[in-house]
């Protein structure tokens, strides 16, 4: 490992920015605003995760939305923190399920509930149609799949777009993101 040196900032005067600035707005390219997944690693836990430690982790990786895998590492799911509120633990235990062994499996929502935007039609639109599709959903969150490769490609939040559009972004919560991303035939 090598040893990294320390400096005074007292004669810096600016900030670096990128050569090509860009103002983003409503009308800038969906893209801009995409977390994808052939570019950044998406974050998933095991199914078998303690619900006990999972907000820990949710809370250390400062995410509110995590992938289910399973013990062969495939996709089977989401779990986001409105599903591990004091009520819904309530619930399950008050199902017979004991509190300390809780796991994800049993408060995540099966990707066979979920439907997501298409990453073609993602490709041609604006930011706008997104925040529109997530304020009518009232979901913070979007997946977004390949049908092509049956791949989850990735995800829109609503803070990382209100944190980079620094515009506020009113989504009236809806019970939870999976009511209205329900699969429909």
């Amino acid at each position: 490992m090598k040893k990294l040196n320390l400096y005074k900032t007292e004669n810096i005067d600016d900030l670096a920015y990128p050569k090509e600035k860009r103002d983003l707005t409503v009308e800038s390219p969906a893209l801009e605003f995409f977390t994808d997944f052939n570019k950044v690693m998406p974050l998933v836990i095991s199914s078998s995760t303690l619900i006990i430690n999972l907000q820990e982790l949710m809370v250390k990786a400062h995410v509110k939305l995590k992938f289910v895998i399973s013990e062969n590492e495939q996709f089977i799911g989401v779990i986001s923190s409105s599903d591990v509120i004091p009520r819904k633990i309530v619930k399950k235990v008050s199902e017979g399920y004991k509190r300390e062994e809780l796991k994800v499996i049993d408060l995540m929502k099966s990707k066979n509930d979920l439907i997501a935007l298409d990453i073609n039609e993602v490709e041609n639109a604006q930011i706008g149609d997104v925040i529109d599709a997530l304020k009518e959903s009232g979901q913070q969150h979007c997946l977004v799949l390949d049908r092509e490769s049956h791949q989850i490609r990735g995800i829109f939040s609503a803070s990382d777009i209100s944190r980079k559009l620094q515009l506020s972004i009113d989504i009236q919560d809806s019970s939870s993101f999976y009511k209205v991303f329900s699969a429909t035939s």
